[in-house]
């Protein structure tokens, strides 16, 4: 019985770190893409082109690594006894705001797909490295774990 929850952990883990890559390369591939539709003509077959671009990257990438990154993720948690440890915490609140600039940026990718143009280049390229820096973060409570 040890030997198999200890084999579902490491499972529950290369899962977890799998389906995390794969959000966070969507995540950064995003507002890049929607930077170039900025640039579209609204109306034009280039914004056309990239508002399917940014609809299938949160369809077939975005949407379901957040969900199995989530579900292993809590899995995990709960198989390695982690909601007693302050490190845990600060992750899963670092996660929780990682999340909710998903559900923004995808909400941003919808309106610019119909026209709007409700940011600036410039603060879209800024508000782009939000996920590299919340990555830092967790990764360094995950491994550190200081406190």
């Amino acid at each position: 019985m040890q030997e198999t929850l200890g084999m579902l952990y490491f499972w529950l883990k290369a899962g977890h770190i799998i389906f995390m890559v794969f959000w966070m390369a969507g995540l950064f591939i995003l507002p890049r893409q929607l930077v170039y539709m900025h640039a579209a003509a609204p109306g034009s077959d280039e914004e056309a082109l990239w508002a399917g671009r940014t609809r299938q990257l949160a369809n077939i990438i975005l949407t379901p690594s957040i969900v199995v990154t989530w579900v292993l993720g809590l899995l995990l948690s709960v198989t390695v006894g982690a909601w007693d440890d302050g490190w845990f915490h600060g992750k899963l609140l670092l996660v929780l705001i990682l999340s909710g600039y998903h559900g923004y940026m995808v909400a941003l990718s919808k309106k610019m797909a119909k026209g709007a143009r409700p940011m600036a280049e410039k603060r879209l390229r800024l508000v782009g490295e939000v996920p590299a820096i919340l990555l830092a973060l967790i990764v360094v409570l995950v491994v550190v774990k200081p406190f």
